[in-house]
């Protein structure tokens, strides 16, 4: 395994970082194609062994079962400070805002109960899980900084926002001496490469560390599209994403799956090894071991100059799609994409 730093922090995490979206209560939550804990305690100890020391869960994630199953194994099988544990928060409820719950005292909540389904202390990232549009960012980098000047959090993060909005908030953190965000999760993979339009270039100026999910594009990128899999047979959320531009992707799949036979790897290996020149750590979910596996091997296929532009030269620009083209000011009221279960928060 090879490590970095998270951009402005004195993090160092692994060049993989497990997503654990994939860990938790099936009957609990918004996937039915979840792992129950003993096969997520499997796959985490194995991630250990390859080195891996960044991990990646949330609080909508089933329900908060996902942050339990980490917590417990990595207390199990790891030292504390030999990990960083990212977790995520949501924005405010509809009942949260006719209570009169502020963004900071929402974001205190949250944190506690993370650190309470982690069995933890701290984390060592804690991202904005997605914009919230009927909170001010004032009070959102006013209830971060909170987090970190209690100890709760050492650095901050954010997912799923414009490049204008994460320059805008670190601009006010800078300006009332707040914390800074360190890192963006964005959704970016070799078939959705729209984070190179702004956030890219925005992160290379501001060493923001860029650890982007989905990076196989839900599995698409590890196998060809003929090949189905339990999440896309199950998740009607993952399914459709790309399928207004299948036609296009299926090309660039194409030349993944052409260069994985001409080097004697695996497709996930090619794909990941594009992503790995572009970013600090994607996130890689795994549902089983050889997910892991074969990622980590990734870290170590160099691609050549020549093979990076047969893969990006098919490219044709993508309408967002997911929580970005969902969460919107426009859309802010409505029902939230990751929704908290049957979980009380």
């Amino acid at each position: 395994m090879k490590y970095a730093k998270l951009g402005n922090s004195d993090l160092t995490v692994s060049r993989i970082c497990m997503g654990c979206m994939g860990f938790g209560d099936a009957a609990n939550g918004q996937h039915s194609w979840t792992v129950d804990e003993a096969h997520s305690r499997e796959i985490i100890k194995r991630s250990l062994e390859l080195g891996v020391n960044f991990y990646d869960t949330a609080i909508g994630y089933q329900s908060g079962t996902s942050e339990l199953y980490v917590g417990r194994a990595i207390k199990d099988f790891a030292k504390r400070d030999d990990v960083v544990i990212a977790t995520k928060f949501l924005p405010r409820t509809q009942e949260e805002i006719a209570n009169g719950i502020s963004g900071q005292q929402h974001i205190e909540k949250m944190i506690n109960k993370s650190l309470e389904n982690l069995g933890m202390d701290y984390v060592d990232l804690y991202i904005y899980h997605m914009w919230d549009y009927n909170t001010p960012i004032y009070d959102i980098m006013e209830g971060l900084n909170n987090a970190v000047k209690s100890g709760k959090a050492r650095y901050i993060g954010i997912s799923n926002c414009y490049a204008y909005q994460l320059a805008k908030a670190n601009a006010i953190a800078e300006k009332e001496g707040f914390a800074k965000f360190v890192s963006i999760q964005g959704h970016y993979n070799l078939i959705f490469r729209e984070e190179e339009r702004e956030m890219a270039r925005l992160c290379a100026e501001d060493n923001i560390a860029m650890t982007p999910y989905s990076a196989l594009a839900s599995g698409r990128l590890s196998r060809l599209p003929n090949v189905s899999s339990k999440r896309l047979s199950e998740d009607s959320y993952a399914k459709f994403k790309y399928d207004a531009t299948a036609e296009q992707d299926g090309a660039i799949i194409a030349r993944a799956h052409e260069l994985a036979e001409k080097r004697g790897v695996t497709m996930t290996e090619i794909s990941l090894a594009w992503l790995l020149t572009k970013v600090t750590s994607p996130i890689v979910g795994a549902t089983k071991l050889h997910h892991i596996e074969g990622a980590a091997k990734a870290v170590d296929l160099e691609l050549t100059d020549e093979e990076i532009t047969y893969l990006e030269e098919l490219y044709i620009p993508h309408n967002l799609v997911g929580v970005m083209a969902q969460n919107t000011a426009g859309n802010a009221n409505k029902k939230q994409v990751w929704s908290t279960g049957n979980q009380k928060i």
